[in-house]
């Protein structure tokens, strides 16, 4: 039997009633699961790990993040609206680029995904370390896991799994419920830092000479920080309004605003919970640490909660260690949901065992992807003990794998030009331009200790590949080596200008000045060889038509969790 490309639409629509997910997702769930997945661990983390690098132009390193997450998440807001399907980062490079292409995003995809949650059990335990002996403090800040702390890491996980195997429904109502009480946290936080010990001095505290001013990192500092503080893994949890698409009762106008609304609105908190926290740290432990680059709180814990306890606020540093507690939990829950969409995904183009697409006929949850994604979280908190030594690579891993929907959406105004777009955007080519070169800027700022890593299991996967096709025999879908090719020269690339980067462990050859103008190069080679090598018209046709078959509801969906 001859190799093909992905199923037909006659054949998708066969399948669903062994792959169906259930669209039990309304605007606000849809909203929320975006919200709650932005607001984890990084923000109880982020607001000092940014300073230390940026000290009070840390604000400019939100913003500056939160615009180029935004150019990201506009692209995925026109394409989750065109074809609503879960999974849908792993899925759209299938559409354009075939299966080569959707195989090396999606592997990308999920190793990022797939370390989240983990991260997330590893900061609710850092800062639970108050009340039971769960980590172990180093000099630099960061917090390892003990033994205790590891047998509590896998329950969490366990938890995690088995909420999403009960269903999507039920999923939704605990978000729901959990983002509430995150978003009143962190307002409650911000409003009693400003009201109770707000020192404007902080903001311009030159006697403490090169630790001191508004910038004490100077610009390298400001953009170091969007790619390894926390700032750009803060926001990454708007992916959550793509990975969900099949399960939103009306994709068309919920995925949009769910993207672009998620961002907006932990934006807006970030950067006043950064002005909060900049004006909130007393002076003595600014006197004491000469300044921003090294003050920590090595021993309290959590700096939110320490910073608290200084300044008199007894009872808020009790509530944030409640909710230190609660917040990385309801994030690791999300993206245990995300994982396993995007090893769903895999499965669905055939390039992945097609057993990780199959659902339970009731709640129509993956169950092999959940377990599977259980597994790999287990193995993860080996080589990455800390919270503070696994934020990079996600960050990396994750934006890296976003790139490629900018491209997706350029070629598919070429392929499919006709094809209903409910969200559109203006400007032609140039936001997926500028998507696609934020993408490259963040992985270069986060250095080459970091990228290394990330490359490596790139890599791996690469190697996986020859398995996975001879597993699936003749069932394994065309590599289409020829409209995918540019993926391999395009990581080349990255890799080889983090490597002479100036960025943590980098030959520090390529400066942030030249970065700028490597990065521009990069971009522009890799979205005119996409463009150049994309599948043809036809070839394209039926992937859309098979996704759009598998993306129409077959009923109507319930309404329990669509508040």
């Amino acid at each position: 039997m001859a190799a093909r490309n992905t199923l037909t639409a006659q054949e998708a629509t066969e399948h669903l009633g062994r792959s169906k997910l259930k669209r039990d997702m309304g605007i606000v769930s849809l909203l929320f699961a975006g919200v709650g997945s932005i607001i984890g661990s990084g923000w109880l983390f982020g607001a000092l790990n940014a300073a230390k690098l940026a000290g009070p132009s840390s604000i400019l390193s939100w913003l500056i993040g939160a615009v180029m997450i935004l150019l990201i998440g506009l692209c995925f807001s026109e394409l989750g609206p065109m074809i609503p399907l879960s999974g849908g980062v792993v899925r759209f490079p299938h559409f354009s680029f075939g299966s080569f292409a959707s195989y090396a995003m999606g592997w990308i995809t999920w190793i990022a995904a797939a370390t989240v949650a983990p991260i997330e059990v590893e900061g609710a335990l850092t800062y639970a370390t108050k009340w039971a002996r769960l980590t172990t403090s180093h000099p630099d800040g960061s917090h390892t896991l003990t033994g205790l702390g590891y047998a509590l890491a896998v329950i969490g996980m366990a938890v995690f799994v088995v909420v999403n195997y009960v269903g999507i429904r039920w999923f939704a109502r605990l978000n729901n419920v959990l983002v509430g009480w995150k978003l009143l946290i962190i307002l409650l936080v911000v409003a009693a830092f400003l009201a109770t010990a707000f020192h404007g001095h902080n903001f311009d505290a030159t006697e403490y000479g090169k630790g001191g001013g508004f910038a004490p990192g100077g610009a390298k500092g400001i953009f170091t920080a969007i790619a390894t503080a926390g700032i750009t893994f803060s926001f990454l949890g708007f992916r959550q309004g793509i990975e969900l698409a099949g399960e939103t009762d009306n994709p068309k106008r919920n995925i949009p605003i769910a993207i672009i609304g998620s961002v907006l609105l932990c934006g807006l908190i970030y950067v006043l919970l950064e002005v909060a926290f900049i004006g909130a740290v007393p002076k003595g432990d600014l006197a004491h640490s000469h300044g921003w680059i090294n003050l920590n709180y090595a021993n309290d814990f959590g700096p939110l909660a320490a910073i608290a306890s200084v300044i008199g606020l007894g009872w808020l540093a009790v509530t944030l260690y409640v909710d230190a507690v609660i917040s990385p939990a309801d994030t690791g829950l999300v993206y245990t949901t995300v994982t396993a969409r995007c090893s769903y995904a895999m499965g669905r183009n055939g390039n992945a065992p097609r057993s990780l697409s199959r659902t339970t006929e009731k709640n129509g949850a993956p169950v092999v992807s959940l377990l599977v994604a259980f597994v790999v979280g287990l193995i993860v908190f080996l080589p990455f003990p800390s919270w503070q030594q696994l934020v990079g690579f996600i960050t990396s891993a994750t934006v890296l794998s976003f790139g490629v929907g900018p491209l997706v959406l350029s070629a598919m105004r070429r392929q499919a030009p006709d094809l209903p777009r409910p969200f559109k955007l203006p400007g032609g080519d140039l936001i997926p331009f500028l998507a696609l070169y934020s993408s490259n800027l963040i992985v270069f700022w986060a250095g080459w200790t970091t990228d290394w890593k990330l490359f490596a299991a790139i890599l791996l996967g690469l190697v996986l590949l020859p398995f996975f096709q001879a597993r699936a025999g003749g069932s394994a879908p065309q590599l289409n080596l020829r409209a995918g090719w540019w993926v391999v020269l395009w990581l080349a690339m990255l890799a080889v200008q983090s490597w002479l980067g100036g960025f943590d462990g980098g030959r520090n050859i390529i400066g942030l000045g030249w970065g700028f103008g490597t990065n521009a190069v990069i971009t522009l080679v890799t979205f005119v060889l996409a463009m150049r090598f994309r599948l043809p018209a036809e070839e394209v046709l039926p992937h859309t038509e098979a996704a759009l078959a598998e993306a129409t509801p077959t009923a109507e969906p319930a309404t329990a969790a669509g508040a």
